[in-house]
């Protein structure tokens, strides 16, 4: 169990914004040394001076945590400057919607590259880094409540979500029998007030939606409205926080939340061999 954080070294991908970017503070008030990974420079240059005017030394490395060498690179780049690394937090997540009929597949590959590849590529270069170092560390990778129910129009981002838990399920169970010394969470948020819904920003340019439909459009366009008002990703921070004190596995909404009621819908569904329930949170 991790406890005291103070001089250890948090590395955090999609670090530039959201729930990212609060992670690397929540982690730079407990006295860790931080890297932010990003593919927006500015972004993460700006983000960068944030979390290193709390005090605490913090660098930024540039990451396409889609591809495995720039994950090599960051991992190589974490361990060079700090020598360590005790957290890992595989956040970076990007989203689009749609009829899966119309969907191309480029929208499916980008978000595959990102929302899995990208926790692939932090498990295969970061965890035998922390199997060397044979100390305390926690990995967390983000899913979403997207992982724990099925909804319409958003059906590529179900599919990446789902794969990132059971992902996630592996890995703890692997890392509990080969290396029980790392421990592991998943962070399932529900609708945070995060950069998610303008993340065609960083689409890759071979990877561009040249055909957008109308129900891309409608599905974006809800997105960017129900988390407009939604949680702020300092809340995410802080449940990421206590599991890494607790080790808890599940990081979830508390069970009033709407979206764990969509969530037991499901489960229903599977108990008793039903056909699944349209049963969108009351939002």
């Amino acid at each position: 169990m991790m406890e005291d954080f103070s001089g250890k070294t948090a590395v955090i991908t999609g670090a530039a914004s959201g729930i990212g970017l609060e992670l690397a503070k929540i982690f730079a008030e407990q006295g860790m040394n931080v890297v932010l990974a990003d593919i927006e420079q500015q972004r993460l240059d700006e983000a960068v001076a944030e979390v290193a005017a709390l005090g605490v030394e913090a660098i930024g490395v540039v990451t396409d945590v889609g591809a495995g060498e720039s994950v090599a690179a960051l991992c190589k780049a974490s361990v060079d400057h700090f020598g360590s690394v005790q957290v890992l937090c595989n956040n970076a997540g990007v989203y689009t919607g749609g009829q899966l009929w119309e969907q191309t597949e480029d929208d499916f590959e980008w978000l595959m590259r990102v929302n899995q590849w990208g926790i692939i590529h932090g498990i295969r270069h970061f965890v035998p880094q922390m199997i060397k170092q044979s100390d305390d560390c926690h990995i967390v990778n983000t899913s979403s409540m997207a992982s724990m129910c099925t909804l319409p129009f958003a059906g590529i981002y179900h599919m990446t979500k789902h794969a990132a838990l059971a992902l996630s399920e592996c890995l703890f169970h692997e890392l509990s029998m080969m290396a029980p010394q790392i421990s592991v969470s998943c962070l399932c948020p529900e609708l945070v007030n995060t950069g998610i819904a303008t993340s065609a920003r960083n689409r890759p340019d071979e990877l561009a939606d040249q055909n957008p439909t109308e129900m891309h459009a409608m599905s974006m366009a809800a997105i960017t409205d129900a988390t407009a008002n939604s949680l702020h990703p300092r809340a995410l921070a802080e449940r990421v926080l206590a599991a890494i004190r607790n080790k808890t596995f599940y990081i979830l909404p508390p069970q009033d939340n709407p979206w764990m009621v969509t969530a037991a819908s499901r489960l229903e569904d599977l108990k008793l061999r039903r056909n699944p329930t349209f049963a969108p949170p009351a939002i």
